[in-house]
């Protein structure tokens, strides 16, 4: 589940939001903990991705994502969570992210990001993907190879000794080649003990700013993408955002510990 955008006391120089206070560092044996959450979180996420076709109704992927997570001795981490009503976030089209799983069927066409979270043994999990549904416009195949490539790109740049902005500007440089744009009204987020922990992490902003990398911080770094313009709009149900111009939106994104030799994504099946 995505971070809304703060701003947050900084040092001086570097850009509003990502200072680096209370960025914690996670020994080797909570990183093997938080594994299993994220490993189970891929897991489920890799089990939806298979269901997905058209005709079935947003709801019925989230029973499916409640009842596997539970069947694992989890606890849905979005149920609840500053009163969000679901386990899964069901984003379609122009939704950029907090989808309410609902009645909707899903249509041949459709795109669909998955956004989903897992507690278990006291650390959380954070993944999302978008899928798509049956056979999609070029427009949106470009959409989804980009919003993915520049998760991977911003993840080479999650390494020791680099900035925070760092991964930052590595997806927005390669969003912004393909004449796409990214979302600053969300960003990612460090994540452990609790869903949500500093430091933001946008997918926006200038190079060698924030603070800087060590071994052991967990962040989950998951880029916003629309075909249209940044800007966004939350509906009347106070969750779901869409693009401001109804372009279409993808997400996708994995949680990851910075390591001595560069990152290990802990949010893979």
């Amino acid at each position: 589940m995505v971070f809304i955008w703060t701003t947050v006391k900084t040092n001086p120089g570097e850009i509003e939001g990502v200072g680096d206070n209370m960025i914690n560092i996670r020994t080797k044996q909570e990183i093997e903990i938080m594994r299993q959450s994220n490993r189970l979180v891929a897991q489920v996420l890799k089990r939806l991705r298979e269901v997905i076709k058209p005709g079935i109704p947003t709801r019925e992927l989230d029973q499916i994502a409640e009842r596997s997570i539970k069947e694992a001795g989890a606890i849905p981490a979005f149920k609840g969570y500053r009163g969000y009503p679901a386990s899964l976030c069901v984003s379609i089209n122009a939704e950029v992210v907090h989808g309410i799983p609902g009645s909707r069927r899903l249509r041949e066409g459709d795109i669909v990001s998955l956004d989903l979270g897992a507690y278990l043994n006291g650390y959380y999990g954070d993944a999302a993907i978008t899928v798509p549904v049956g056979e999609v416009s070029q427009e949106a195949k470009k959409l989804l190879e980009v919003t993915q490539q520049a998760l991977s790109k911003g993840i080479e740049q999650a390494r020791s000794g680099n900035r925070l902005l760092d991964i930052s500007h590595a997806i927005q440089s390669w969003v912004e080649s393909f004449g796409f744009s990214v979302v600053r009204d969300f960003v990612g987020h460090g994540i452990g003990r609790n869903l949500h922990e500093d430091p933001q992490v946008p997918n926006f902003g200038p190079p060698h700013q924030g603070p800087r990398l060590l071994p052991g911080m967990v962040l989950a770094i998951e880029p916003m993408i629309n075909v249209g313009t940044w800007e966004v709009k939350v509906l009347k149900d106070g969750w779901t955002a869409v693009t401001a111009d109804g372009s279409l939106s993808a997400h996708f994104e994995h949680t990851i510990v910075v390591t001595d030799g560069g990152s290990d994504i802990l949010t893979l099946p």
